[in-house]
């Protein structure tokens, strides 16, 4: 059966996956657009990595479909399938040479010499590694025996390129550029990505869309920007960056909702914000780079949500400073400092002394209260 152009690159029919009683996926569904730059994020005992396997054919749905390019393969082997997928160790053989390592899987295929070659030169060439066709994995950084096997993958022209967390044994600097290099080539290939990471700056940094992961399911869906700005959860949200939480509950003041603090303070939110959620719990989300402090906030034409306190603390951070203010509704951590001062004097002028916070209400956000991000339980969920 030929492919569905019109279909989705890859489409997952409430799949579950068991080992014995443990559940590592939990009625999975979704959908990865052709194209698309998709990873999937969460913390170590997530699903992810299963998720990814189970799209490789490495092991068996328990239940559910799986669909590559409309075509169902919940029963074919990884070679029937038209996908390829990179490994954290690369998997290079280290006997031999860069260009035997890439032209491997198309001389598998049975291609002509002339095709081989054309091949590998390209797909080197796309790597920047034109030139370092005869090295051997051994005489190559780290950096740079990712960048063969990310050409070894590609060189096979698969629908789909699996990545699984293909960054992670590389230093911070290395793994900053690698993010740059990946993002650049998946624009010239225009092949689907899917990317496994438990690291929030690189789906952030990278992805066109992200789904969230957690105890085998997927918590949300979205952009970069909607799942960091607007998280439909407690847990999303403090997955993904640092974030402020007030506990309280929605309230239908005479300007629509708003959000009452346990202390009776009532705080504005943004404009058409649900006044239920599935549990009936909510919290009111805010980003530290939105929370500004000073000894009293600005007045203005525009509302603002005010609450006072004591900082506890101010740590300078290199390209901006840390307040740590203590409140009657809890701690709040702002990235803004706003007054007269330098830096050096936002200290001495800051701590232990009663402050302002504020912020724009249309920079909150209310989510449905629950479970705070951390590891799964799952031994093998990935």
């Amino acid at each position: 059966m030929s492919e569905d152009r019109t279909a989705p690159a890859i489409e997952l029919v409430d799949v579950t996956k068991r080992y014995g009683e443990a559940v590592a996926l939990d009625g999975v569904s979704l959908r990865i657009e052709d194209g698309e730059f998709f990873c999937l994020l969460g913390p170590s005992g997530c699903g992810k990595t299963t998720t990814l396997n189970l799209i490789g054919g490495f092991v068996p749905l328990t239940a559910g479909e799986l669909r590559i390019e409309g075509r169902r393969v919940n029963d074919l082997p990884p070679h029937h399938r038209n996908v390829n997928t990179v490994f954290q160790n690369y998997a290079l053989f280290p006997h031999m040479t860069v260009a035997e390592n890439v032209a491997f899987g198309l001389r598998m295929e049975g291609l002509p010499t002339g095709e081989v070659g054309r091949r590998v030169d390209e797909y080197l060439e796309l790597v920047d590694l034109a030139g370092y066709g005869d090295r051997y994995p051994a005489q190559l950084s780290g950096g740079q025996a990712q960048r063969v096997a990310l050409a070894r993958a590609l060189a096979k022209r698969p629908a789909v390129l699996l990545l699984d967390e293909p960054l992670g044994a590389l230093d911070l600097k290395l793994r900053k550029q690698m993010q740059v290099e990946l993002s650049r080539i998946h624009r010239q290939v225009g092949t689907t990505f899917v990317f496994v990471t438990h690291d929030q700056e690189e789906a952030l940094s990278m992805a066109t869309r992200i789904a969230v992961m957690a105890g085998g399911q997927v918590r949300q869906i979205g952009t970069p920007r909607e799942i960091y700005l607007r998280p439909v959860d407690r847990f999303v949200a403090d997955f993904i960056g640092e974030s402020n939480f007030l506990d309280g509950d929605l309230t239908n003041g005479g300007d629509g909702p708003a959000f009452r603090l346990r202390n009776g303070t009532v705080l504005p939110v943004p404009s058409g914000t649900k006044t239920a959620t599935p549990n009936g719990r909510v919290a009111l989300m805010v980003r530290p780079e939105s929370v500004a402090v000073g000894r009293t906030a600005p007045s203005g034409p525009a509302p603002a949500a005010i609450i006072a306190g004591r900082a506890t603390n101010v740590a300078f951070m290199g390209n901006h400073t840390r307040i740590t203010v203590q409140t009657d509704a809890g701690v709040l951590v702002s990235l803004r400092f706003h007054g007269e001062s330098d830096e050096r004097a936002v200290e001495e002028e800051m701590v232990d002394r009663e402050v302002q916070v504020w912020w724009d209400p249309r920079e909150s956000t209310v989510v449905a209260a629950g479970d705070e991000a951390e590891p799964g339980e799952e031994a093998r969920g990935g």
